[in-house]
């Protein structure tokens, strides 16, 4: 437990960013899933839509520290593949 000042401070600190880094990657996550649905249902239009609006979100998570950039670029670059692999 924290006992100076300064460390209860961060706590608090550190547990209001937690709070805004848990839904910023659950937001994230919820437009990569809808690219997931999107790729699985077959139509390459909305797929190419999802991936449009998943893209600066996940951009967005870099900027923000959620992410690390390589895992942003890996995750873009598997999905825009598969999204190019629908007929």
């Amino acid at each position: 437990m924290a006992n100076t000042p300064q460390a209860k401070k961060r706590a608090r600190q550190n547990e209001k960013r937690f709070q805004i880094n848990k839904a910023r990657r659950s937001r994230i996550r919820t437009y990569l899933r809808k690219v997931e649905e999107a790729i699985d249902s077959g139509v390459k239009d909305d797929a190419v839509a999802a991936l449009k609006a998943a893209q600066p979100e996940l951009m967005r998570g870099v900027t923000k520290g959620v992410f690390h950039k390589n895992t942003a670029s890996r995750k873009m670059s598997r999905l825009s593949a598969r999204v190019k692999a629908l007929a």
